[in-house]
């Protein structure tokens, strides 16, 4: 009897059977490079995690990462770098907490990026964007109708299997009662992380994230939140870019690369003046990041450059947050861009919770800038087109839950941007085409 007792207990409270029950959130895939990558994960109390990958069809070649222990002071995350990975090359992935495998039943791969450079065109790229995260919690949300919806999103945007996501801003919502302490912070972010809907996708595509108001404090916070330095550490936390603070002057920005494009994450929030205040120079982004910008730009050869912020830049409908509400330093941004004839600017971003291309040309001699707006993944959607917007292209307005897949392909000296928006089935809404051929001067 007792015997049986035991094999009872043994077999409710297995070792293995533990592992997957100190799982709180991931594994997620962070950046990716030719020679390592990062990898995350979130237990529930304080565990010791690593992580064993191989490369797809050589799985009796196995590689093993540091061991790492969770603490309850960092919301017992492990970010732990996979640095035995070679170019271009596929890999699967275990996670391991308490030395015992953790199962889940959906893939857990990551990818190296391809040594291409000197031997052959650069490979096609396939990525996905999206903003506006609202995973409801009812003891801390608003009475009435959730604000959150269609979490089937992220199985759509995991079908698409792109090679990494751009999350651009409002990636999770901080409510009342979060705002005002590191704790809720914390709560937040795990909350938001937790979401079972969301964690093949987190499992197997790379990702990267800026932020906007809502993942940075209070709506429409700006430089003069006292818990910026809380919000920037947890931010760095629950996100794996390559890096942040490039200016050195506090705040989130970063860059990264993916084959032959290079994107440039802004931070909108750590410098901005506030909405209300007009008794001085307004700014958004703030003269030493746009500088920084302007520089990295310059030295960039990158047939498309995407500048990925949380708000959006080109619309003229100055409302709400936009960049045309701080039209002096917009002015000043887009001339620099111009001054410096750098080619191949596409904007990314986010905010409004609907989605819209925008197109601003000066004149014939200056190539189209685009502006790409796509909102929202699961927060209320807005259906109200930007009727003063006349860089707005009409058809590409959507004011439903979606997000966006870009692919980029073609030979080094040709390469093609195709845009599709989908909805939160996957199905595509609309698609356009901009060559880097057309983003470029007259020479």
């Amino acid at each position: 009897m007792r015997f049986l007792l035991f094999l009872t207990v043994f077999f409710i409270f297995s070792p293995a059977q533990l592992a997957q029950d100190l799982l709180q959130s991931g594994p997620m895939v962070g950046y990716s490079t030719m020679r390592e990558v990062m990898l995350w994960a979130q237990t529930t109390e304080e565990a010791e995690v690593h992580f064993e990958y191989y490369e797809q069809g050589n799985p009796k070649v196995r590689f093993k990462t540091e061991q790492v222990e969770t603490q309850k002071s960092t919301a017992y995350v492990a970010q732990i770098i996979a640095d035995q990975v070679l170019p271009g090359k596929n890999y699967n992935y275990e996670l391991y907490i308490n030395n015992k495998r953790v199962k889940r039943d959906y893939p857990m791969t990551f990818q190296s990026q391809e040594l291409w450079q000197w031997r052959t065109d650069p490979p096609e790229v396939n990525f996905a964007i999206g903003s506006c995260n609202y995973v409801n919690e009812a003891r801390f949300d608003r009475p009435g109708k959730p604000y959150g919806s269609e979490y089937e999103i992220f199985t759509a945007i995991h079908e698409q299997k792109p090679d990494f996501m751009i999350w651009l801003g409002d990636n999770t919502y901080l409510r009342e009662a979060d705002w005002n302490s590191r704790t809720g912070f914390l709560h937040r972010y795990t909350h938001t992380r937790s979401l079972a809907e969301m964690q093949p996708l987190l499992a197997s595509t790379h990702h990267y994230a800026t932020w906007d108001d809502h993942d940075f404090g209070p709506n429409n916070s700006d430089g003069s939140y006292s818990l910026k330095e809380t919000a920037t550490e947890v931010f760095k936390l629950f996100w794996a870019n390559p890096n942040y603070d490039v200016t050195g002057e506090g705040g989130i920005t970063g860059t990264f690369q993916w084959a032959d494009l290079e994107f440039f994450l802004l931070d909108n929030r750590y410098h901005r003046t506030s909405n209300r205040n007009y008794t001085e120079d307004r700014q958004m982004l703030g003269k030493e990041q746009i500088d920084w910008l302007i520089n990295a730009l310059a030295s960039s050869r990158a047939p498309f450059k995407f500048i990925v912020i949380g708000g959006q830049v080109l619309s003229t409908e100055a409302w709400f947050e936009n960049h045309a509400t701080f039209a002096d330093e917009r002015h000043y941004l887009i001339k620099k861009i111009r001054d410096a004839r750098i080619e191949g600017v596409v904007f990314l971003d986010g905010d409004r919770h609907h989605t819209i291309l925008s197109k601003q040309q000066e004149n014939q001699s200056v190539y189209p800038l685009y502006d790409l707006t796509c909102s929202s993944l699961t927060a209320g959607a807005n259906n109200s087109k930007e009727v003063l917007n006349t860089n707005g292209i009409e058809d590409t307005f959507v004011g439903q839950h979606n997000f966006g897949l870009l692919n980029v392909s073609g030979p080094r000296t040709d390469r093609v941007l195709t845009i599709t928006i989908r909805d939160k089935d996957g199905q595509p809404l609309w698609t356009r085409e901009i060559k880097a051929q057309d983003l470029k001067y007259k020479r």
